[in-house]
């Protein structure tokens, strides 16, 4: 049995092409968006409706197998990585998204200042930022010729 196959049987789902394809999907690419997800699908499984990828992705979300995360004015992305609490940076330039791993300690962002009465089980924190690509991109390159002139 497959680890994606005991990951479903573990959450009480059952095990079917489209759920091991999307699974297969967000292994080795974190934050992907729906768009993404359907193509890889569909290139292994043409016969996978769009539709069966949503829900799909739904299913796999309500069973805390792959995580949702929307950034503000971002489209979705999911992530397989849901065993812990961790948070996101995100490019202002160009969208993409890394794992950042609570500050200090075990989960410290749990610990709200004020929780007003509620038992909080997940945060979500999102740095935004530019990424170090962009960041090459916007720094003004110096030119051959002004330099030889200096």
């Amino acid at each position: 049995m497959s680890d994606f196959e005991a990951q479903l049987r573990a959450a009480s789902l059952r095990v079917t092409r489209p759920r091991l394809a999307v699974l297969a999907a967000l292994r080795d690419r974190p934050h992907i968006g729906t768009d993404a997800v359907i193509a890889l699908v569909r290139a292994d499984h043409p016969t996978v409706s769009h539709q069966a990828v949503y829900d799909v992705l739904r299913v796999l979300t309500d069973a805390g197998l792959v995580r949702r995360i929307q950034p503000a004015g971002a489209t979705a992305r999911y992530e397989s990585r849901v065993a812990d609490n961790h948070h996101h940076v995100v490019c202002r330039s160009c969208g993409v998204i890394a794992d950042v791993d609570c500050a200090v300690g075990h989960a410290p962002c749990l610990t709200a200042s004020v929780d007003h009465g509620f038992v909080i089980d997940e945060a979500e924190v999102v740095y935004w930022g530019t990424c170090p690509d962009c960041a090459t991109e916007r720094m003004p390159q110096r030119s051959a010729s002004s330099e030889g002139s200096k």
